[in-house]
């Protein structure tokens, strides 16, 4: 078949159509922030880790540099978005790089339903299939993850990581640099502290504390967390 012709602003349309992404954080987490970048029209995809040179690339990407050289090339990026699992981490390279001048936004896979009428703060991502229901309110630097859902009104602090198939009721308020494990309930209206760890498939009832650890169903307490 004979391909259109087209015009030369048409082509120059296209051309500068191109735009980079930096990922900092080349890990399994960062090759499903890369795609989702992908899918949201970002062609330029380069990561950077701590761990370069002896980390060169990752599948089919490379890596670029360490946090200092990012910190050093964020003009050259229209988006940065920090890959690091580790809440307390992920949040203090975001306000590194924030004041470095990169820019941040909110990263959301396609196939993620979000309402209009929540927010959702710079740096978080939002992954396939979760759902965000309205006014919810998403902090800085949150992890959203995979068919995870956020119900009305849910109040997250920054750097939160809702694991995949996690489920919070409405109302529920979530403190910083907490993580609420994979496959984890959430009941309406409960509080968790900052730096809580909720373990995986724990069901909570009841309001957690700062800095705990807790598991089972109804989730308990197996420690303080360090």
């Amino acid at each position: 078949m004979r391909q259109p012709n087209l015009s030369l602003e048409h082509q120059e349309t296209t051309i500068t159509m191109s735009k980079c992404c930096a990922i900092l954080g080349a890990s399994g987490h960062g090759k499903v922030v890369a795609e989702i970048a992908a899918l949201n029209g970002y062609t330029d995809i380069e990561f950077f880790d701590d761990r370069w040179p002896a980390l060169s690339g990752i599948e089919g990407w490379c890596v670029n540099g360490d946090t200092a050289s990012l910190l050093k090339n964020t003009g050259r990026f229209e988006l940065v978005v920090v890959a690091i699992g580790n809440n307390q981490v992920r949040l203090e390279k975001q306000q590194a790089l924030s004041a470095a001048g990169a820019q941040l936004s909110v990263l959301i896979h396609p196939r993620a339903v979000v309402s209009q009428f929540s927010y959702i703060g710079v740096g978080s991502v939002v992954m396939a299939n979760a759902v965000i229901n309205p006014f919810a309110n998403i902090g800085q630097a949150c992890i959203i993850n995979t068919s995870a859902t956020v119900d009305h009104d849910c109040q997250l602090a920054d750097a939160v990581h809702v694991s995949p198939g996690c489920n919070l009721a409405g109302g529920v308020k979530v403190g910083s640099c907490s993580w609420v494990g994979i496959g984890s309930q959430i009941k309406q209206l409960v509080t968790i502290g900052t730096s809580v760890t909720v373990g995986a498939g724990a069901t909570v009832v009841n309001d957690i504390p700062s800095c705990h650890t807790v598991v089972g169903t109804p989730a308990r307490a197996t420690n303080q967390s360090q």
